[in-house]
């Protein structure tokens, strides 16, 4: 027996509706704008990291520590490139894709400005440490390939072990460096998650990545997010051998 629908009326509900296209194309924009928002902000990130790490190699109190932070700044601006070819292979110029995040970020280097040989080397470790948490959280609703762009690029390689290092052994040979140090990395927490903040809200695409459509789920989601970041980076102070 008919259920009373024509053929004509199942084939219109088995058409997607012009608004329905609208609102899947609005979506895939969305998405990619998101990938570029999120490439950029970490290619900018990297370039601007390359160029402290070289100045802050000058502050370095020996030779090998010195080339080590060279090398570092080295693979900062790899890193850089990898991104910049992606940015490129999308048809997107880099520096278009950099430059809503220039503020932001040189707000935080400016506001973070390390004074001394340690601080640098604390801020290189755990400042780019709370950034790169912040990326690969992200990155983690952007899909596999972008994932693995994002966590390829913010490893840190050989970076770590040598801060870890460098620092502990400062803190034995003058454990009254420890409190100064202790306080500058919590500095670096408060800006890196208010700049973190700022610039979710600011990009409107990668801000919907983050929240869900659950009434309130936003506030939530976010609070969960910057609490997984804090408690990242208080296990890197630990690891420094400083109270977070």
């Amino acid at each position: 027996m008919s259920d009373g629908r024509t053929e004509h009326e199942a084939a219109d509900r088995a058409t997607p509706s012009t608004d329905d296209v609208g609102v899947a194309e609005e979506r895939a924009e969305g998405f990619t704008e998101a990938i570029v928002d999120l490439i950029g902000a970490l290619a900018y990130g990297q370039l601007t990291a390359f160029s402290r790490l070289a100045s802050d190699a000058e502050l370095a109190p020996t030779l090998t520590a010195r080339a080590e932070l060279s090398r570092l700044a080295v693979e900062e601006f790899a890193r850089y490139e990898v991104l910049r070819k992606r940015l490129e292979a999308m048809d997107v110029a880099p520096e278009v894709a950099m430059e809503p995040f220039v503020a932001a970020l040189d707000a935080f280097h400016e506001r973070t400005a390390p004074s001394t040989w340690l601080e640098g080397l604390v801020k290189a470790y755990v400042g780019e440490g709370i950034a790169a948490d912040f990326y690969r959280e992200v990155s983690a609703h952007l899909g596999p390939d972008v994932h693995a762009l994002v966590s390829d690029v913010v490893s840190n390689g050989g970076q770590a072990d040598f801060v870890v290092r460098e620092v502990r052994s400062a803190l034995v040979a003058d454990p009254r460096v420890s409190g100064r140090l202790a306080l500058f990395g919590r500095r670096l927490v408060g800006e890196a998650l208010s700049q973190a903040q700022r610039v979710a809200a600011d990009r409107e695409h990668l801000a919907s990545l983050l929240i869900s459509d659950a009434p309130g789920a936003d506030l939530a989601e976010l609070v969960r997010m910057f609490g997984r970041l804090t408690e990242r980076h208080s296990r890197r102070m630990a690891r420094l051998g400083l109270a977070a």
